[in-house]
């Protein structure tokens, strides 16, 4: 009988030993893993400014959000694409689909979060009907966003475009131009800064709003409410389900950042997703 206890108290202090340390093995190797690093690049405003905004929210789940800044629309996807970062926010749709068609990449959207409603501005003239014949209009350069600006001033009523033209379209696809327009393509960053040298341009939102231009108090003709172009999280094809993506979006669909655009953005030249 004595025996008999003394092999089942050994077999039990063995089990609670194999449990014990494959508790310590778990734990440890949790330690192991440790914060998740999340390189974003980003546009500065008001991408970048949104992500600076939850980086404490994402540290408090272990996710350390590191932001790299981008001026233009090439580099951001050529660093995603590359692996130099876990993900960027600064493009829509059409505009990653278009260049994921042109390089061969493999970018794909993990979160729509914004629209930024494209305007027509001028230094120069007050309103549409000012706009004289002959006069030079700067637009964006890059595919689908050139597009979106003749698009615009077709909405506008300033142009028509041939039937099949689409979003990338280009200035051959003028089909009617009654003012006679000519048509500066420009880099998209430095739309705001010909606005001076030209009769009006048409401006992305995120390179309107650090010039101080608001579309719905400058613009003369303004993109409605059913824009297609939701500004994303974009990913490496693979990474849209990642945990720490999937929370970086979260965040930025938090009350915190709708809060943030109401105040900062009261003109609506940021418009939350849902």
């Amino acid at each position: 009988m004595k025996k008999t206890l003394i092999a089942a108290f050994a077999v039990l202090l063995s089990v609670s030993t194999v449990f014990a340390n494959g508790s310590k093995e778990e734990k440890s190797a949790t330690q192991a893993q440790g914060p998740v690093t999340l390189k974003v690049g980003a546009t500065p405003e008001p991408h970048a400014a949104l992500l600076n905004l939850v980086v404490d929210d994402l540290a408090k789940q272990d996710i350390n959000l590191q932001v790299v800044e981008f001026t233009d629309y090439v580099t951001p996807n050529e660093a995603l694409e590359n692996g130099e970062l876990d993900a960027n926010y600064f493009q829509h749709i059409p505009y990653l689909d278009s260049f994921n068609k042109e390089r061969g990449y493999h970018l794909v959207n993990a979160g729509g979060i914004h629209v930024e409603p494209f305007a027509l501005y001028s230094k120069k003239y007050k309103s549409l009907a000012d706009i004289p014949s002959g006069a030079t209009v700067a637009i964006p350069n890059d595919p689908t966003n050139e597009g979106r600006g003749l698009l615009l001033l077709q909405a506008a009523g300033l142009l028509k475009l041939n039937d099949n033209a689409g979003l990338e379209a280009t200035p051959v696809d003028v089909k009617e131009n009654p003012k006679n327009l000519k048509f500066q393509e420009v880099e998209a960053a430095s739309l705001p800064r010909v606005l001076d040298d030209v009769d009006a341009a048409v401006i992305n939102g995120n390179y309107a709003i650090p010039a101080g231009l608001v579309a719905t108090r400058d613009g003369l003709f303004v993109e409605d409410s059913s824009s297609p172009y939701v500004n994303v999280i974009a990913v490496k094809a693979g990474h849209e389900n990642d945990s720490a993506i999937k929370a970086l979006v979260a965040a930025l669909k938090s009350q915190k950042v709708a809060d943030y655009v109401a105040q900062h953005y009261p003109n609506g030249e940021v418009v939350l997703v849902k």
